[in-house]
């Protein structure tokens, strides 16, 4: 065993240590999941399609405002819709399910350091994972990135744990369990739920030269409970829609990795900042963390721990399609590593970690500073300074919570107490997290549809119709609580817009204004500046409301009057014209008179 492990027979239980531990988490994760609104794209998309699964009862073909929508599996749809049935549409219960991932993320950390390096070690891996700033935020935010990296989390770490154990009930349980995780990652986001960690195992096995250990692996009864539950699915939707083979294998599996097909094309280094600003402040003891040493016992782990991390680094860093949360299943195995080193320097006398703190004390007096003195220094730079109003004291609270979590962690060190300086480091982070996540309901206005759509929802009647013009502000549907008409606007939809005929609810720009001068009562919700241009054009449109990035606007039969209202409407996209103040929420309606499937 390390060093750096106590004596098991000393070490307190393990569910002592689990339940401190789930309390402590949930406390940190959970509290503040409803402050804001769902932002777009992601949050709305990943929850409309969970609602259009409950309201349809089809749990098989995965649609998007009715569309067909193949881009990636349903596990988490399913847990969402879950979500949905018992706690309703709501942002808390709607990000109930990547932090209660998140949660179980940072436990089976724990679980593993403590199986390898010791107690210490896991407890500290599970603090710097909780509070690494890009695993707190996608905790917070409804992607697949958590699921996938949770599951590849115990993907991994049972597979390591399997290997090094003897054969017997053990080893073939913990195998058993990596070939289920394995499975349900795949069942999470597509075809790196199995690729990723047999390219780890199978490097680690041939750099550790550890062909030996392989055996038994258990190979026809793990493979029979991967197809158990990662088959089912795909030979259903296969069989309910023949389109979506290509699409899903090839579109999106081959084509989104090797082409810039999505637009989403970075350097082949941009994944390396976002890790390691995605770790702040653990990043300032990684090089402490990385090194392997000569006669370590734990070697071997400690080289799986590192090949996890860097050859899913390569993997995403080698695709044509890069987005921020992709690196995310680089941190477990980064925490693990720095939980070890942080547990061994425990009982030192803080020397070799004072470079660190004193690195993170400047980083963190100057962030703060930075903070305070950027609206004053920009302040005729017309988006710092909109930034900066919408903040309000939360940017001075932001600024205090930085130089404090970077001051109070020096001084402890360089009184010789490290213990103390890494709790308060802990404690610190965890401080600047929380006040950024109670900021962040200032960009609402910029970032979904919500207060439009309560606005909106009381005003509709059955048969009333309500468009995306140009846009697809992908929280709108959620909100309303039903699916509505696109117009000239297709992105993402694409393969679902031709799949079938969808042309009831997903118009061309003739269809709009057709439908737009006539009888029926309509409401639309497009970019300021597109309504600016077209009332000064003359187009018959009645602004009800805007907010930030989005205004609303009603037909002559909705409003009443076919008058263009320009004056109503502020001079920059950056300013909030409301008309209309919300009413009372009504229920939501579902009808809107297009041949569509059924909400």
């Amino acid at each position: 065993m390390d060093r750096t492990a106590a004596s098991p027979s000393r070490e307190p239980a393990w569910g002592r240590d689990l339940l401190f531990l789930a309390l402590a988490l949930a406390a940190f994760l959970f509290s503040l999941l409803g402050v804001r609104a769902l932002w777009s794209p992601d949050e709305g998309r990943y929850s409309e399609i969970p609602r259009e699964m409950v309201a349809s009862g089809d749990w098989v073909t995965p649609r998007l405002d009715g569309v067909k929508y193949f881009e990636k599996p349903p596990l988490v749809y399913w847990l969402q819709g879950i979500a949905i049935r018992l706690f309703g549409v709501r942002e808390w219960g709607l990000r109930l399910v990547p932090a209660l991932f998140a949660l179980a993320g940072c436990l089976a950390v724990y679980a593993a350091g403590r199986h390898l390096f010791g107690r210490r070690a896991g407890l500290l891996a599970a603090a710097v994972l909780a509070t690494s700033p890009l695993y707190y935020f996608l905790s917070q935010s409804i992607t697949l990135d958590m699921p996938l990296a949770v599951l590849l989390t115990g993907t991994l770490s049972a597979a390591l744990l399997g290997l090094e154990a003897p054969p017997g009930g053990r080893r073939r349980a913990l195998l058993w369990t990596a070939y289920a995780g394995a499975a349900l990652a795949t069942m999470t986001k597509g075809l790196v739920g199995f690729l990723l960690p047999g390219l780890v195992l199978l490097v680690w096995v041939a750099l550790a030269r550890r062909w030996r250990r392989l055996l038994p692996l258990h190979l026809l009864s793990g493979l029979a409970i991967f197809l158990a539950i990662a088959l089912p699915w795909h030979l259903l939707v296969a069989r309910a829609n023949p389109d979506f083979a290509y699409f899903y294998f090839v579109h999106e599996h081959f084509l989104r990795y090797a082409t810039t097909i999505h637009r989403r094309y970075q350097p082949f280094w941009f994944f390396v900042p976002v890790l390691l600003a995605g770790m702040v402040p653990w990043t300032a003891f990684l090089p402490r963390a990385l090194g392997l040493r000569r006669g370590d016992p734990r070697r071997a782990a400690a080289l799986f721990l590192l090949l996890w991390a860097g050859l899913v680094l390569a993997f995403f860093s080698a695709s044509s399609s890069k987005l921020i949360p992709y690196v995310l299943p680089c941190l477990p195995p980064l925490a693990l590593l720095l939980g070890r080193a942080l547990a061994a320097a425990w009982d030192e006398d803080g020397r070799r970690l004072r470079a660190a703190f004193a690195f993170l004390l400047a980083s963190g007096v100057g962030l703060a500073a930075i903070l305070v003195a950027l609206p004053w220094a920009l302040a005729g730079n017309r988006d710092v300074a909109h930034a900066a109003g919408l903040l309000g004291g939360w940017l001075y609270a932001a600024a205090a919570a930085l130089a404090l979590a970077g001051a109070a962690p020096f001084v402890l060190a360089r009184a010789g107490r490290p213990r103390a300086a890494l709790a308060a480091l802990v404690a610190g982070a965890a401080l600047v997290l929380s006040t950024l996540a109670a900021a962040a309901p200032a960009f609402d206005g910029e970032r979904s549809v919500k207060s439009l759509a309560l606005q909106l929802k009381p005003l509709l009647r059955p048969g009333d119709e309500v468009a995306a013009y140009h846009d697809y502000p992908q929280d709108l549907p959620v909100y309303l609580g039903r699916t509505i008409t696109v117009a000239a606007y297709q992105g993402e939809l694409e393969f679902g817009i031709h799949a079938e005929d969808t042309g009831g609810w997903m118009i061309d720009e003739a269809t709009f204004w057709r439908r737009w001068a006539g009888p029926r009562r309509m409401y639309a919700v497009m970019e300021p500046d597109r309504f600016a241009a077209l009332a000064a054009a003359g187009r018959p449109m009645a602004l009800l409301a805007a907010d930030g990035g989005h205004a609303l606007v009603a037909n002559a039969a909705a409003a009443g009057t076919a008058d263009p209202v320009p004056s109503m409407f502020p001079t920059s996209r950056r300013e909030t014209v409301t008309e209309r103040g919300p009413g009372p929420h009504g229920k939501a309606t579902h009808g809107d008179g297009h041949p569509r499937p059924s909400d």
